[in-house]
C-alpha cells in the first residue's frame, strides 16, 4: 500500500517550480516520484490554468507562477495560491515568489494582516 501525501502532485511540482523557475522536468519528475511523461502533463495542466507561464530560454525552459491567482479549492477562494506557497516553500522562496517570480503588479499578501481584515500593500 502506498502511503498518502500531504500535497497533490500538482501542489508538488508548484514547489518544484518556486524552489527553482529554470527546473528540468527530468529533475521535476525525479524530486515529485513520478516520470517525466507524468511531470510534463501536470505542468501542461498549470499553465492551461494559468497558474504557471512558460517561457523558452535558450534550449531551456523557464517556469512563472502566477502567485496572484486563487487556489482552485472552492473552499478557499480568499487565498492567492502564492500565499500557500510562500508558507509551504519557506521565507527564501517566498521572497523569491515576491520579487522575481510574479509580474511587476502583484505581490503576495501578508497572511496575518489580511486574515485580520487589514488591506495589505
Amino acid at each position: 500500500m502506498e502511503g498518502w501525501s500531504f500535497l497533490s502532485k500538482h501542489g508538488r511540482v508548484l514547489l518544484c517550480i518556486v524552489h527553482d523557475p529554470g527546473v528540468r522536468l527530468r529533475d521535476i519528475a525525479a524530486s515529485v516520484g513520478i516520470t517525466e511523461r507524468s511531470a510534463y502533463g501536470i505542468v501542461a495542466d498549470l499553465a492551461a490554468d494559468g497558474y504557471a507561464v512558460k517561457q523558452k530560454d535558450g534550449r531551456r525552459n523557464r517556469y512563472q507562477i502566477q502567485a496572484h491567482l486563487p487556489l482552485p479549492e472552492p473552499t478557499s477562494q480568499q487565498l492567492a495560491i502564492g500565499e500557500v506557497l510562500a508558507l509551504l516553500a519557506g521565507a527564501t522562496a517566498g521572497r523569491q515568489l515576491t520579487r522575481g517570480n510574479l509580474p511587476e503588479a502583484s505581490t503576495i499578501p501578508d497572511v496575518a494582516t489580511t486574515r485580520s481584515g487589514g488591506v495589505s500593500a
